[in-house]
């Protein structure tokens, strides 16, 4: 099976990771910080990375972005985080992320994620992969090939996101899947999805209204 690197601040998420990859046939090697990934990455050359965002040294968008502009961005990376957002999850993939978990992680979104990762083809020589968004984001190429963003935990684990257009559309597409989610899930209550969302009622309101969101799907329990 595969080697796999999971790099959290948070003992009981390594060991729980760490568990339940192990349980599945994966080696699996475990860093707390940035500089303990670095040395792993270069000693074991792990097949994919799960990456935790916020960390107390360097925070894991700053790591991906120096694999990415250092060439060292030849495996996929699953970015996590307890405290996601849009702008986070954007960000992440514009430097190479290929998939964003939000914790906690739930085990069958952790598996999907890790065997799509592991089913993506090896580091993508530059430009290679025509007509996809440049993997670091800096024009550097090098880096792994990531054509789209599986949001397992953020949205819905079937939602890819393509990164293949003007930045204010893929965000334009990204919020209307978000919001799209919350109301099924909340069975388009709008108070329910304000309280998830952390927007106000009539601003929400405003939001999906712009972004071309039917509520009339969702209009079961809508108070």
């Amino acid at each position: 099976m595969a080697t796999i690197l999971v790099v959290d601040d948070e003992l009981g998420i390594r060991a729980l990771l760490s568990e339940i990859l192990t349980d599945e046939g994966h080696g699996v090697e475990l860093a707390e910080n940035a500089a303990q990934a670095r040395a792993l990455r270069e000693r074991m050359r792990p097949d994919l990375v799960l990456l935790d965002i916020w960390m107390p040294d360097v925070d894991g968008i700053t790591l991906l972005k120096e694999w990415g502009s250092t060439g060292q961005l030849t495996m996929p990376v699953i970015m996590m985080s307890g405290h996601g957002t849009i702008d986070t999850a954007v960000e992440a993939t514009r430097f190479g992320a290929m998939a964003f978990l939000e914790k906690p992680i739930t085990l069958q979104k952790l598996l999907r994620a890790v065997e799509q990762g592991l089913a993506k083809p090896t580091a993508a020589a530059p430009g290679a992969a025509a007509g996809h968004a440049d993997a670091t984001g800096d024009g550097s190429g090098g880096g792994y090939g990531v054509p789209a963003l599986n949001l397992g935990g953020a949205l819905s684990s079937e939602f890819s996101f393509e990164l293949d257009r003007p930045l204010r559309e893929a965000r334009d597409a990204f919020e209307k899947t978000y919001f799209e989610f919350h109301l099924a899930k909340e069975n388009g209550s709008m108070t329910r999805v304000a309280e998830k969302t952390g927007l106000e009622r009539t601003h929400l309101y405003r939001k999906l209204k712009q972004l071309g969101v039917d509520l009339s799907r969702n209009k079961r329990g809508g108070a």
